[in-house]
């Protein structure tokens, strides 16, 4: 089975790639010749999943599946959440919008956050979604060299590391996108 996943993120292709069984053949957007920004326009995680895996199915041709993920911090009212990449700005840099955070955490003591992972797959003609979250913790500081995001900063309930510190499999394990991930696989394997 080929299917699409719908990221220009080498190392989200990466760390879904390590979850999919043998048998699904994973195209990144490069293999398809897919160059472009695909638009990210929706209010909600699950529909801009959806915009993307429609996307890449109308303009390609492929059975798709296209993920969002945000990260949405309860002491500021689930904020960034759909704007996670961009929420300090539209260049999307990862290192702004972990500073950006911290810095409007500052002096907060609730520092409850969650991720979540919204997968959209469009198989077949038939679109299904798969979610996934992982509740935890913003530290006060960065930690860790590993992942990507606000990885630094997320520290997942139960445990001592940020996902920062943690190896790719052990994120995937407990994480919001490998939580999402093995709902999909689940289906894919009926």
């Amino acid at each position: 089975m080929k299917l699409v996943f719908a990221t220009h993120n080498l190392n989200k292709f990466k760390e879904v790639q390590l979850l999919l069984p043998k048998h699904v053949e994973l195209l990144s957007l490069s293999d398809i010749n897919c160059h472009e920004d695909i638009p990210e326009t929706a209010e909600t995680i699950e529909e801009n999943a959806i915009l993307k895996a429609e996307y890449v199915k109308t303009h390609y041709g492929y059975d798709c599946f296209a993920d969002d993920t945000g990260l949405e911090v309860k002491a500021l009212n689930g904020a960034p959440g759909v704007y996670s990449a961009r929420y300090a700005g539209e260049t999307k840099s990862a290192q702004a919008n972990l500073q950006k955070l911290l810095q409007e955490m500052k002096g907060i003591e609730d520092r409850a956050a969650r991720f979540k992972t919204a997968i959209a797959l469009t198989l077949e003609g038939r679109q299904n979604m798969f979610l996934g979250i992982c509740e935890g913790t913003i530290t006060e500081s960065p930690r860790g060299e590993k992942g990507f995001g606000y990885d630094p900063i997320f520290q997942p309930n139960g445990f001592k590391e940020t996902f920062a510190e943690m190896s790719l499999t052990q994120k995937g394990e407990i994480g919001h996108r490998g939580k999402a991930m093995r709902k999909l696989i689940e289906y894919l394997s009926l």
